[in-house]
C-alpha cells in the first residue's frame, strides 16, 4: 500500500502502528524503502497534511523518527524535545495532530542513553530551563539509577499523561510508549 496515493486513508490506529513497525524493521535490516523525489512529495503536501501518526520523541540528534520508522515527508507529525516530556505546549500539539489532522495514533518514544534522563538520574545543579525538563522526568527515577530503565518508565509515564487528556480520550486516539535503541536502531514497544 502506498501511503502517498490520495485514495489511501489510514484512520485506524492498529494499521498506523503496523506501518511504523514495518518501517522500523526495514530500518534495522538496512533495507529502507525507496523515497520519491522530495520535490514531488512537497508538491503533494503543499495543500495540507494528513499524517497517519503523531510521534513525541527526544530532540537528541541521533533519534530521528522519520528515518528509524522509514517514513516519508508528511507521514508522521513529529514533536521533539529533550527527554520527550509532556507539557501544555506539547499536549496542545498532540491534540492538534489528533483532532485537526485526524491522526489516530500517538507514539511516545524514549531512547537509550538519553542525556535528559541521565541528568534526572544523576541529580545535581542545572540551569533553570534544563531544570524544568529534569523536574518532569524526576518522578520516573524513583530510586532507580539505571538510565535506560528510567527512560522506559518516563516514556510510559508521558504516554499515560497523554492518554488521560480529555480530547485524546474523547477522540479514542491510541497512545503507545516505546524505546528506541540507539545502538541497534530497534524500536521496542512497551
Amino acid at each position: 500500500m502506498n501511503l502517498h496515493d490520495p485514495a489511501v486513508k489510514i484512520t485506524d490506529a492498529e494499521q498506523a502502528l503496523q506501518f511504523l513497525k514495518e518501517g522500523n524493521a526495514r530500518f534495522v535490516s538496512g533495507e529502507l524503502s525507496a523515497k520519491d523525489n522530495y520535490a514531488d512529495i512537497r508538491n503533494t503536501h503543499s495543500g495540507g497534511q494528513k499524517p497517519f501518526a503523531i510521534v513525541l520523541c527526544c530532540a537528541d540528534s541521533r533519534v530521528a523518527p522519520e528515518i528509524y520508522f522509514d517514513q516519508k515527508l508528511g507521514d508522521i507529525f513529529v514533536i521533539r524535545n529533550a527527554g520527550n516530556v509532556v507539557d501544555d505546549v506539547v499536549l496542545g500539539s498532540i491534540e492538534y495532530g489528533a483532532e485537526h489532522l485526524g491522526s489516530p495514533l500517538v507514539v511516545v518514544v524514549g531512547h537509550t542513553n538519553c542525556g535528559a534522563v541521565t541528568a534526572a538520574v544523576e541529580g545535581g545543579e542545572v540551569p533553570p530551563n534544563i531544570g524544568a525538563i529534569v523536574k518532569k522526568i524526576q518522578p520516573s527515577v524513583g530510586g532507580n539509577s539505571v538510565v535506560n530503565t528510567v527512560a522506559k518508565i518516563n516514556a510510559k509515564a508521558m504516554a499515560d499523561e497523554i492518554s488521560a487528556d480529555e480530547i485524546i480520550k474523547h477522540l479514542g486516539t491510541k497512545v503507545v510508549p516505546a524505546i528506541y535503541d540507539i545502538t541497534t536502531g530497534e524500536v521496542i514497544w512497551l
